[in-house]
């Protein structure tokens, strides 16, 4: 590793990796992934999503870290208080982390993964990378990956990465079904009323 010149890379999941490894790449940077998602729950899912980026890495020719970390009680006691605003905790926690090893292992600059999903507040995310690379004495890079977001979700279907159906954590998959309890319950609803007079 030539120290400061090189990327850390936190990565939430390996089919979120896909367009921001292929942007880096082609831009000539050839980052390091980080793998530390303590708020992935229950543990199946998280082995699922850690495995599957494992391989995925492997595959590609990626320099992995791991902080393999199923952190269930430590990140639900932290936002169990309030958890309509756990999304600053978990993207703080891990972008800390990051920066942290990014500064202990001779990285200048650090980004995620999680910049190239539409559906993640990127405002927040970037706010929290800039405090912690402060912190660490490391550059936060807030890449723009959105426009690729559905070309990479594409390539990792046709690759057959393991794609997941909810954010990470119990709270975000508790939401998911509900979601879909009130879209089955107003479809419910609508076809009912069709059926009246």
């Amino acid at each position: 590793m030539s120290g400061g010149a090189d990327l850390l890379l936190h990565i939430c999941c390996a089919p979120c990796s896909v367009a921001c490894v292929k942007t880096l790449r082609e831009e000539g940077v050839e980052p390091s992934g980080f793998w530390y998602n303590p708020n992935i729950h229950p543990y199946l899912e998280y082995k699922a999503r850690r495995d599957t980026l494992r391989q995925y890495a492997r595959d590609i020719g990626l320099d992995l870290r791991e902080e393999d970390f199923y952190g269930l009680r430590s990140f639900t006691a932290a936002v169990s208080h309030d958890v309509d605003r756990r999304c600053g905790y978990c993207y703080a926690c891990r972008l800390e982390r990051t920066a942290q090893y990014a500064a202990q292992h001779g990285f200048g600059r650090f980004s995620t993964t999680l910049l190239v999903s539409p559906y993640q507040d990127r405002g927040m995310i970037c706010a929290a990378g800039e405090q912690a690379g402060a912190r660490y004495g490391v550059e936060f890079v807030p890449y723009d990956f959105r426009p690729r977001f559905r070309e990479g979700q594409e390539e990792a279907r046709v690759l057959g990465l393991y794609l997941q159906k909810y954010c990470g954590c119990v709270y975000s998959e508790e939401e998911r079904f509900s979601n879909r309890r009130k879209k089955e319950l107003h479809k419910r609803r609508k076809a009912e009323g069709k059926g009246q007079c």
